[in-house]
């Protein structure tokens, strides 16, 4: 510190809370992370190796769901802060969950931004190389975990545009094809078929490379688990998260 600096008691204490004295304070941790406008607020519960997702903001069934479920269990859930389905990069928009991968954030970044120049693409790519992999190390659990995903829908997606995508699925409510378990590991995939929810398995997908979540998860061999349900039924989403927390194993 420059001996020329001099604090008072009442502002070294100050400094020190803001971390703008020494940087960052370890007993002080982060409430959001981020990717450039994409931001994610933290809730901590008790030390597990369950972390927890909402990643689209304008699904506010999953936020509700989530944000109720962390009052009770443990683990880490990062949920979306703002309320819009894209999320702010470099100036443009991005959805999400097209991010994890370069190519598929370049096709998201094109199909969103139709009037940028390539110049435009290849710094928003930029802003999303440096720093994609820090948010994956935060999304992604320790230890053989297990990443828990909460997603909404409505008429345009059903588990019926996954089954091509899918190594194996059982079907159990074909009539309700909103809401349906897709995971990426297959032991997981043996207990969820159990259950008497849809269930599809895509740990190899044979398509190109969309940049979501599920992709990469599947790619680095990390147990990730979608809860899939119709916008609004809260309650059929709770169910659902009630069951994987009972019968999937840590």
């Amino acid at each position: 510190m420059n001996s020329s600096v001099r604090y008072t008691r009442r502002e070294f204490f100050a400094l020190s809370l803001t971390g703008t004295l020494f940087g960052w304070l370890p007993w002080r941790k982060p409430k959001v992370i981020a990717l450039d406008g994409a931001r994610f607020q933290i809730i901590r519960g008790k030390r597990s190796r369950r972390r927890y997702l909402v990643i689209h903001g304008d699904e506010e069934t999953a936020r509700k769901v989530l944000t109720a479920h962390m009052e009770t269990h443990r683990g880490i859930a990062y949920i979306a802060e703002g309320h819009t389905r894209d999320v702010e990069i470099a100036g443009g928009k991005i959805d999400p969950n097209r991010m994890f991968s370069r190519a598929g954030a370049e096709a998201s970044l094109k199909q969103l931004n139709p009037t940028w120049t390539p110049q435009q693409v290849d710094e928003a790519l930029a802003v999303l190389d440096a720093g994609r992999e820090e948010l994956l190390h935060a999304f992604f659990p320790p230890d053989h975990g297990l990443l828990i995903a909460l997603h909404n829908n409505s008429d345009a997606y059903s588990v019926t545009d996954e089954i091509a995508l899918s190594n194996v699925r059982s079907l159990k409510q074909p009539d309700d094809p909103h809401a349906f378990f897709l995971c990426t590991h297959a032991a997981d995939y043996s207990v969820l078929a159990g259950s008497p929810y849809n269930v599809v398995l895509e740990r190899e997908v044979r398509a190109p490379d969309d940049g979501s979540l599920s992709r990469r998860a599947a790619a680095r061999g990390v147990r990730y688990v979608n809860i899939e349900v119709r916008s609004g039924d809260a309650g059929l989403q709770r169910e659902m998260l009630a069951w994987v927390e009972s019968h999937l194993p840590l």
